[in-house]
């Protein structure tokens, strides 16, 4: 039967590209559709999941139940599911973790959130944790959005959201740096530096040759990609240092965040117009 209150979430989650309230404000959420491992019907649900790098981890809690989660029998008999980030709708590939490598994971969701350790005790089992990895498929991403422009500013909102989130994880962070908030970062880079690699290849040709007026708004937004790519450079080098200290990390992530968004302001002003072919 269909559950009221995950149908809300969902709702709320479809309707704002990943925004919901209430208690999951601010939450890292996705929506996970898997295939019912009896019934054979799509099953969706929402999730938490901690960033690992190209992978998203979701852990097995069921609130604290004694018997692991129905998404999670589904993709033991059927590894191939379906996600929405907000942004983007795409195939995965489930792998359940084992061993030193579960194990390790496990850790730094507790180190990050102490509520996954007392599911865990509560539910008298080990939590499954499960990594998300996305299919490879020809073509731009499939999304809801209802046009190029509209699609651009859903990215940018996912980022300016992660960037928000991980500056109140720092302010938050003991005198000792979590290592998920360290992986949370890294993430967070590699998502930028695709991001704009794909403008610069992709994109930003595409629009000069249609709009030769625009060039040089593309040179600037090229110039201001190496500003940023400068600067997650320097976020990296800090977060390999293990003795890197949380006022330190803040300063980093605040210039970043601070050059980030103003990049974004004026490429949204620039360039949606002509995306949604509005000049």
């Amino acid at each position: 039967m269909p559950n009221d209150f995950n149908t809300s979430i969902i709702d709320e989650f479809r309707a704002n590209h990943g925004r919901v309230g209430g208690m999951f404000e601010g939450a890292r959420l996705l929506l996970l559709t898997t295939t019912g491992a009896r019934s054979g019907r799509p099953h969706t649900v929402p999730l938490a999941y901690l960033p690992d790098g190209e992978r998203m981890l979701v852990i097995g809690s069921a609130g604290g139940s004694e018997r692991h989660p129905a998404w999670f029998h589904n993709l033991l008999a059927d590894p191939v599911a379906t996600v929405e980030d907000g942004a983007f709708i795409y195939k995965v590939e489930a792998t359940v973790l084992s061993g030193k490598e579960r194990d390790e994971a496990f850790a730094r969701a507790v180190e990050q959130s102490p509520g996954w350790a007392d599911y865990e005790r509560r539910s008298g089992r080990e939590l499954p944790v499960v990594a998300l990895t996305a299919v490879p498929v020809p073509g731009p991403p499939r999304s809801d959005a209802g046009s190029p422009g509209e699609m651009l500013r859903i990215v940018h909102d996912a980022f300016r959201r992660e960037l928000a989130l991980i500056r109140t994880e720092v302010a938050g962070s003991g005198v000792v740096l979590g290592a998920q908030l360290r992986v949370n970062c890294l993430t967070l880079c590699a998502g930028l530096h695709g991001h704009h690699v794909r403008e610069d290849q992709g994109m930003f040709p595409g629009l000069v040759e249609a709009y030769p007026d625009l060039a040089p708004v593309i040179a600037r937004l090229r110039a201001e990609h190496e500003t940023v790519a400068m600067l997650v450079g320097r976020l990296r080098e800090a977060i390999a240092d293990p003795g890197l200290t949380r006022d330190a990390l803040v300063a980093e992530v605040d210039a970043l965040t601070a050059e980030l968004e103003r990049h974004l302001d004026y490429e949204e002003a620039a360039l949606i117009p002509a995306l949604d072919g509005k000049i």
